[in-house]
């Protein structure tokens, strides 16, 4: 099967009703294109300041997802809604939002949710401010994999990248198609988002749709966008430039079979003797 898949690059901040507007121009713009399928970025409702997170967060359903849901039965898009800031209805005061991805089907219809499991807990700046996302977010706890038009999908966000072991086990339970939506750092995303996002392609011979946002948003933090498509074979299909837009490629999902037959490193994993991979690190 082969089909046109986009990224949508933004840059959003702490204006929802603007980041709002962006995000329907990108679906839009994604749509006239021919994507069938499109991936938002995280947190695109709303990026700024921390302490403002709960306040900007949204039960599910709720406006947004029911925004999402029109756009992609108006386009009949399998649409990834990227991440928002969810807080279930009833939610104590003092509860903090999950980082809450969303994927929706052609017909607007609301299939998964996956809440981000890895928080973004580091310092990748020593001259500024820690990242310190489990202070203000709540983290999920669940693997998530979707089967939709024939699509077999896997779903993660941002520092979850940096966690084989997540992608390993959605592409054990059957993803061939892995999307990220991300709001990586700059400093990081300048030496370690292409070769991640190419290994995790390459290890799990699965497509990788990732998503970013890109430019600056407050309080003084600096994300790095180049948004890209990437093959099973760790081959870059399309790549972002440092700016808001559309990516898009078409991809063969009989890739996928050829180069597991090629490289066949899920097959001859060795499970019997990697032991208990929960050893806490010293």
């Amino acid at each position: 099967m082969r089909l046109l898949v986009a990224a949508v690059q933004l840059n959003s901040a702490d204006d929802k009703a603007a980041n709002i507007a962006a995000a329907e121009a990108g679906i839009s713009r994604a749509a006239e294109l021919g994507a069938r399928l499109v991936v938002l970025p995280e947190l695109w409702t709303y990026l700024g300041p921390a302490a403002a997170n709960r306040q900007n967060a949204e039960p599910i359903p709720g406006p947004v997802s029911e925004l999402l849901a029109t756009l992609a039965q108006r386009y009949e898009l399998v649409l990834h809604g990227g991440s928002i800031l969810e807080l279930p209805e009833g939610s104590p005061g003092e509860a903090r939002p999950y980082n809450t991805a969303l994927l929706f089907g052609p017909d607007g219809r609301l299939l998964t949710t996956y809440r981000k499991v890895h928080l973004f807990d580091a310092t990748p700046d020593e001259t500024a401010a820690p990242y310190r996302e489990s202070e203000t977010i709540a983290r999920g706890d669940a693997i998530v994999t979707v089967e939709v038009e024939g699509l077999k999908l896997g779903l993660a966000t941002c520092y979850d990248l940096r966690f084989p072991e997540l992608f390993r086990a959605l592409a054990l339970r059957g993803a061939e198609i892995l999307l990220l939506p991300a709001a990586f750092t700059l400093e990081t995303g300048r030496d370690h988002w292409e070769p991640l996002i190419r290994a995790r392609a390459i290890e799990n011979g699965c497509y990788m749709v990732a998503a970013g946002q890109v430019g600056s948003f407050p309080p003084r933090r600096m994300t790095y966008g180049r948004s890209m498509i990437v093959d099973p074979w760790g081959t870059i299909l399309a790549q972002a430039p440092d700016e808001p837009t559309v990516v898009i490629s078409e991809i063969d999902l009989d890739r996928v079979g050829d180069v597991r037959h090629r490289i066949p490193s899920l097959a001859n994993r060795r499970a019997d003797i990697y032991g208990d991979l929960r050893v806490e690190t010293r």
